[in-house]
């Protein structure tokens, strides 16, 4: 009798293999660029960009860095390295050279791949020398803009080999570093292997209405965990991947009509833009079944507005920690317990405890707790916080919330100081720790103010010791040593920071204090 064991995957075949069994199937249309690939063409593609890895010296357990729009590239460059079994490191486009020169020297990334719109800030980044440990360089765009110490990916590429990699990696390999924004003020690489990115395939498609030839559409950026875990998801279950290079909200209502649109993911702020600019004399929208919207709590009145128009909006909650998923409503929630962030997925766990670690009772406050197979490996060289972070297998999320009688979770607040500005995570450290550079700075402390158009926004609270300090000269110190959505949109000058005894600012009490300073 033969003896089945659970297959050890490697997360890049499995483009391979749904490119078997589904070779003739539209597998991605890259909206921008205008081209369409079906699975046998996209794992072609995808074979010769390993082909070019391999010559540029990766091997497996490699860092490479992916610097790039939301591309057909992007997927290529993600899949190759996957099946190489190096290590992929998702790069923020926002962020400027300081931060990109953090990250991949914390990652030890030895090649990077980028786009031509960031050729500025990675020429800036090989002039700095060894302050990466980058060897190889691959430029996408314009062969004649080309930086000379690049390789043309595009062209290079297209002369490689077709072959099928051998896999090397699978199972707890490292698949990739996702970098995010830390509450000590430097970013923490989310580790996560096969296994874990597998898991959060198989809980997501379990539990989502994805099925078979549906379309999905994509606005969301590829270094985000919530725009690439569904995008694996669309090559999970066999669907057409419709992806955008950025988000334009009267492009995304004609893509929906043009390409009969299924489903798709988005933030709360996105949705709003949305809604805003919606013109049904224009725009038809018959194919949609459901959109997710995620990254922030999504307003009741915002889930009304898009029912009132035929559109369900199923709210999703999850981590990059998890690799995406915890929570989702479904069809028959989305209505029913709108402002509910639904129940665990189906191969998830979700609890609500109280500090000493026991369950809270019904619609009694607590921490949100998450366990199951596709929580992260850890923080990349952060011990202690790995260590904060995953206790006796459950994830603690920093995210206060209760869960009522039937068991639906309803995130409340953030039990840490996370400001999530238009879907983008910001933490106060981070913020905090560039202002107390600038000379004639006592203290500083960042809290999230009220935003129509990002949901939230930072306000910076500083106590001078020069008063010649001015509201400019703050901004202006921040404007070229933080990404653009990081930066405050304020500042307000007060004497004394409330602090407790421990001496950690009294956050609380300024927002209290500033209730009344919103931003744009």
């Amino acid at each position: 009798m033969a003896v089945f064991e659970l297959m050890s995957v490697n997360i890049g075949n499995l483009l391979a293999r749904r490119a078997h069994i589904n070779g003739s199937i539209e597998a991605l249309y890259d909206v921008a660029a205008g081209r369409r690939y079906t699975y046998a063409e996209l794992n072609s593609e995808t074979n010769k960009v390993a082909s070019l890895l391999v010559d540029a010296g990766v091997k497996k357990g490699d860092r490479v860095a992916l610097l790039q729009m939301n591309s057909a590239e992007f997927m290529t460059a993600f899949f190759a390295t996957a099946k190489l079994g190096a290590v992929i490191v998702p790069l923020n486009w926002r962020l400027v050279p300081d931060e990109l020169e953090f990250i991949l020297k914390d990652s030890g990334t030895t090649v990077l791949v980028f786009g031509a719109e960031f050729a500025a800030n990675v020429s800036e980044l090989q002039s700095r020398g060894d302050r990466t440990d980058i060897k190889s360089w691959l430029y996408i765009g314009d062969a004649a803009t080309k930086p000379a110490f690049a390789r043309d990916f595009v062209a290079e590429s297209a002369t490689m080999s077709n072959a099928e990699p051998a896999v090397t990696a699978s199972g707890d390999d490292l698949l990739y570093i996702m970098y995010t924004s830390g509450t000590t003020g430097l970013p923490k690489g989310v580790m996560h292997s096969h296994n874990t990115q597998f898991w959060a395939l198989s809980t997501m498609c379990t539990t989502s209405d994805l099925a078979r030839g549906d379309r999905y559409i994509n606005p969301m950026p590829m270094f985000h965990v919530g725009a690439l875990t569904p995008a694996l998801g669309n090559i999970f279950v066999g669907t057409t991947h419709v992806l955008m290079r950025a988000f334009d909200p009267v492009k995304v209502w004609e893509i929906i009509d043009s390409e009969r649109i299924n489903n798709g993911l988005f933030v709360p702020a996105m949705l709003n833009f949305m809604r805003m600019v919606y013109d049904p004399s224009k725009y038809k929208h018959e194919h949609v079944r459901w959109l997710m919207a995620g990254a922030a709590p999504v307003p009741v009145s915002l889930i009304m507005s898009y029912a009132e128009i035929g559109i369900e909006v199923n709210q999703v909650y999850g981590l990059t920690e998890t690799c995406g998923p915890a929570c989702l409503t479904s069809k028959e929630d989305a209505i029913t317990k709108a402002g509910s962030t639904g129940k665990a997925f189906f191969l998830s766990e979700v609890k609500v405890v109280r500090p000493d670690g026991t369950e809270c009772d019904d619609d009694e406050a607590g921490e949100v707790l998450i366990s199951g197979g596709h929580m992260m490996l850890g923080y990349w060289n952060r011990p202690d916080a790995t260590a904060d972070a995953l206790k006796d297998g459950w994830l603690h999320s920093g995210d206060g919330a209760i869960r009522d009688k039937d068991g639906y979770i309803f995130i409340q607040d953030r039990i840490k100081d996370m400001i999530i500005s238009g879907g983008e995570n910001v933490y106060p450290a981070e913020i905090e720790n560039v202002i107390m550079g600038l000379a004639g700075i006592g203290e500083v402390a960042v809290i999230g103010i009220p935003s129509e158009k990002w949901g939230e926004s930072p306000l910076a609270i500083v106590v001078r010791k020069d008063e010649a300090v001015t509201e400019a000269a703050v901004l202006e110190h921040c404007a070229d040593k933080l990404a653009r959505f990081k930066q405050p949109v304020a500042v307000r000058f007060i004497d004394v920071i409330p602090r407790n005894p421990s001496g950690k600012a009294l956050k609380k009490d300024l927002r209290i204090q500033f209730k009344d300073v919103v931003g744009p």
